[in-house]
């Protein structure tokens, strides 16, 4: 995954908000705001793009995968066909992906709903935890993106 311009811009801005002073927040509190939703967009938008390529089987059993990855799928039997061992590798990468969405999803709320206590009772301390939590979003968020572009690769080595 390149890097997006927009969550590069944010997580400069945020590791800058750690330092900032209670004066600064509150005249800058709403490009801090503005920038996250950028990245949280951009990042959102090439989610899409790459999960967009996968192919119709790919994206029902995405859907049908469970929240939390089985253990049966892990433990695929020894010796059978190779053709067997792949499709489990591929149910183990979509599980992956599903719980690394979910991971940055989870992160993502925890970091908006910090802010948002954060704004409501003007403490500083918060909105300089909620900034290392949006960086950390993303970055989860950034994992999640790889791992879906795997499942484009493994389900189309010859591109």
């Amino acid at each position: 995954m390149r890097k997006l311009p927009e969550v590069v811009e944010a997580k400069e801005v945020m590791a800058e908000a750690v330092e900032w002073s209670v004066f600064t927040w509150m005249f800058q509190k709403s490009k801090v705001r503005e920038t996250a939703d950028l990245a949280n967009a951009a990042l959102d938008r090439v989610n899409r793009n790459v999960k967009a390529h996968w192919s119709s089987e790919i994206k029902a059993a995405y859907k049908q995968s469970p929240d939390k990855p089985e253990s049966t799928a892990r433990h695929a039997a020894k010796g059978k066909q190779t053709a067997v061992a792949t499709e489990t590798d591929l149910q183990l990468l979509i599980e992956k992906v599903k719980a690394a969405d979910h991971a940055a999803q989870r992160s993502r709320r925890e970091a908006e709903e910090t802010f948002d206590i954060a704004e409501r009772e003007l403490n500083l301390d918060l909105a300089r935890e909620g900034c290392k939590k949006a960086i950390h979003a993303w970055e989860l968020h950034e994992k999640a993106i790889r791992l879906a572009e795997a499942v484009v690769e493994a389900t189309n080595p010859e591109d």
